[in-house]
């Protein structure tokens, strides 16, 4: 025990060293931090909500909505197929998540099943007598596509959240229909709400030429859907109604780009599409020259101007009376992708900045606190020894914070309360060993052969002690969310390094210590 190889010494020191190093600047302001050299780590720990300040977000996805969107388009398929077919068909659609209808003949049912035989793959179709048809998805095809669409929201909340610019964001899926965001420091989550409010669903389609603008009691013709315009009118309410054909020309996915600029020096957004969407809008605006394009989003028309000439170069420009942060604002939708389903906001929870900083001060005070009665009872107990426990204790500390800094990690006031636990833990495995240490002194070995057997076979207990607090922790960070994850990330990473310092660093010291005073006794 008492000799250590060279290079033990050097990878010892060497990464308390780096530890202490990558954790100083989190106590640095800006300036100092550009003021160090380029080579040493300058990443801070990111403090959680509830240190940092900011908006705590509770969403929920609109899976209804997806469904009665794919029920929506199987209505228009069965439609056209049928139509292709000529066969007639009567008092077609939804009820209760199916699509139905009835034949004009009852002969015509093996024809019918042929022309919807395309769609047999993908959903059910029963005949409830002769005539009658009920096509509906299984369910198994419904919780697929919820599952997706709850991995689609999580990732384009986190693009569009990405885009604002906000620091270390927290998103996580929470049950079978939630997401929880957590946004540090936004100083407006007003905007934020909003960004995520819109489902940003962009498509292209035609007017109908007969009736570009609805009137008041229109029905909407076959094939067709009126559409409100994003503009309200100055009475408050909404403004011009449009007859918009249903087909899609093409759909706001094949874009690639959008930027928000200005045109006639006013606010607009510039768009760019794929190869695909870019051959689409190209034949789209060549065979409809001078006829009305409409631009939809979210189901209303936020542009609807008159094709002059074919666009084949796949960008265009939309305009519609924006403020600049609203042209900002539409890009970034545009560019981080439409959500399959609406977002509901279930529940707002803020947190300002002064709360953050008496929460931040409330935990130094207790770690201060903490660390002290530590330190002094460690002394009292075990002399010098319990000193050379001390300093694993800080080392420990500084490791953890520099693990915080290095992943990225939001450090939250539970896991200031796991630190603050942690260094009862970093020391408990040294009081194993001195009191192994003392036993076997009082047994009358030597002092070099009782610090040997101490350290020797107190290895095995500290090791099924730290593994019995490390599984449940592991199990809380995997299963729990929030404030449970942040307790148990810390109390992780400190089981972990207090097995290097409890045993490598406070064996250094004890080492160190008895080559140079080389005791007769020792006083435990």
């Amino acid at each position: 025990m008492v000799h250590i190889p060279r290079w033990q010494h050097i990878l010892i020191v060497a990464v308390c060293l780096l530890g202490t190093l990558m954790v100083v600047p989190t106590f640095l302001g800006r300036e100092a931090l550009n003021q160090l050299p380029g080579w040493m780590f300058k990443r801070h720990i990111t403090l959680g909500l509830d240190l940092q300040g900011g908006s705590h977000l509770l969403l929920e996805v609109d899976i209804n909505a997806i469904v009665e969107e794919d029920t929506n388009t199987l209505l228009d398929s069965v439609r056209t197929n049928l139509r292709q077919a000529q066969i007639g068909y009567r008092s077609l659609g939804i009820k209760e998540k199916s699509v139905e209808f009835e034949l004009t003949e009852a002969l015509l049912e093996g024809k019918a099943r042929e022309a919807l035989s395309d769609l047999r793959s993908a959903v059910t179709i029963e005949v409830l007598d002769g005539a009658r048809f009920r096509l509906r998805y299984p369910d198994s095809y419904i919780l697929e596509r919820q599952r997706a669409a709850i991995d689609q929201s999580i990732e384009i909340v986190r693009r569009r959240i990405d885009e604002t610019g906000t620091a270390e964001p927290i998103i996580q899926r929470q049950g079978r229909d939630r997401i929880v965001v957590q946004l540090p420091g936004v100083d407006d989550p007003e905007r934020i709400k909003r960004l995520l409010g819109k489902t940003a669903k962009l498509s292209f389609h035609l007017l109908d030429v007969s009736a570009p603008q609805a009137t008041p009691g229109m029905v909407a013709p076959a094939g067709t859907m009126i559409l409100p315009s994003d503009q309200m009118g100055p009475d408050g309410k909404p403004g011009t109604m449009y007859v918009v054909k249903r087909r899609v020309e093409v759909a706001g996915d094949r874009l690639v780009d959008s930027q928000p600029t200005f045109q006639n020096n006013e606010p607009v957004v510039s768009f760019r599409f794929d190869t695909l969407g870019a051959k689409k809008f190209g034949d789209t605006t060549q065979q409809h020259t001078r006829e009305f394009l409409a631009i939809v989003l979210d189901n209303k028309v936020i542009s609807a101007p008159v094709i002059r000439e074919p666009i084949l170069g796949g960008s265009g420009i939309i305009s519609g009376n924006f403020t600049t942060q609203a042209a900002k604002d539409l890009a970034l939708l545009l560019r981080a992708g439409a959500l399959p389903a609406p977002l509901l906001v279930l529940e707002e929870r803020s947190v300002g900045p002064s709360l953050g900083a008496d929460s931040i001060d409330a935990g130094l005070l207790s770690g201060y606190i903490a660390a002290a009665l530590v330190c002094a009872f460690m002394i009292a107990a075990y002399g010098l020894l319990g000193a050379f426990a001390c300093v694993a204790m800080f080392c420990n500390v500084a490791l953890i914070g520099a693990i915080l800094a290095a992943l990225g990690a939001a450090l939250t006031l539970p896991g200031i309360a796991g630190i603050i636990l942690t260094m009862g833990m970093a020391v408990d495995a040294n009081v194993l060993i001195y009191e192994r240490v003392r036993e076997e002194t009082r047994n009358g070995r030597s002092p070099i052969s009782a610090i040997d057997t101490g350290f020797r076979l107190a290895f095995g207990t500290i090791v099924d002690s730290h593994l019995t607090t490390l599984f449940p922790a592991m199990l809380m960070f995997g299963f729990g969310s929030g404030p449970i994850r942040g307790f148990a990330v810390t109390i992780s990473i400190g089981i972990v390094v207090s097995l290097f310092t409890a045993i490598m660093v406070t064996r250094l010291l004890v080492v160190l210590w008895f080559r140079h005073a080389r005791p007769k006794t020792i006083l435990l």
